[in-house]
């Protein structure tokens, strides 16, 4: 399960790096530049991610479940479905495709909707990331008890094109209970960010753009951890 494999990372004394694949976004077009999605994957693993995070959306991130299913079978480590979901279907397309955990995002659904999507997900063993970017998003999320909370640096709701930065995390991670695991995501691109977001309280950082445009994947990730 993702967060197990977050905790296990962190007791290790690693840093825990969820590394993310994304084909392409609004803001920086074609990530993927001809490049297999299997292979990267592999990369981001042999180079100690903790887990991955797959971007299935397909109008603005360019992915698909084909993409989850060929990832899940290559890769020992667990995988974060992200996409905009909001219907049953695709918790159960999350499960079939080989996902450990998938995104539920605050502000494109209601609190009684995500109550009940997250209910789904752990009923048929899946965990649910629940992603915030505001204050507001924060303390609604809280009422449901969650595990786990991504601080998305970014506004989703602009598809991510505002330039954010871990001063979000900085801002929000004060809210968040001990006993939840806090992820910090998106706009982290150097060692000082990874640190930034660790003291400001996050248990684990999701890397996505950052290593997909870096020139060796295993070189980023390794100075990312200070290796």
């Amino acid at each position: 399960m993702l967060s197990d494999a977050i905790i296990t990372s962190k007791n290790t004394g690693k840093i825990p790096i969820i590394a993310e694949i994304k084909l392409k976004t609004p803001r920086d077009g074609d990530l993927l530049k001809g490049r297999r999605p299997v292979e990267l994957a592999r990369e981001m693993e042999s180079a100690g991610a903790t887990a991955l995070s797959i971007v299935t959306e397909s109008s603005y991130f360019g992915g698909d479940n084909q993409i989850l299913r060929d990832v899940s079978k290559s890769v020992k480590i667990p995988i974060l479905r992200k996409d905009f979901i909001r219907t049953e279907d695709q918790i159960y397309d999350s499960k079939s495709s080989g996902a450990s955990a998938l995104l539920l995002i605050s502000s494109i659904m209601s609190l009684d909707v995500i109550s009940r999507l997250c209910s789904l997900t752990r009923n048929i063993g899946l965990e649910s990331l629940f992603e915030v970017h505001s204050v507001k998003e924060m303390r609604e999320i809280l009422n449901l008890n969650p595990r786990m909370i991504s601080i998305n640096n970014r506004n989703i709701l602009q598809l991510e094109m505002d330039s954010g930065d871990v001063s979000t995390t900085e801002k929000l991670a004060k809210l968040v209970p001990k006993q939840v695991l806090l992820i910090s995501a998106s706009s982290i691109k150097t060692r000082d960010g990874v640190l930034r977001a660790l003291s400001a309280g996050a248990d684990a950082v999701l890397i996505g753009t950052t290593l997909m445009k870096a020139p060796s994947i295993r070189k980023k990730m390794q100075e990312l951890m200070d290796i």
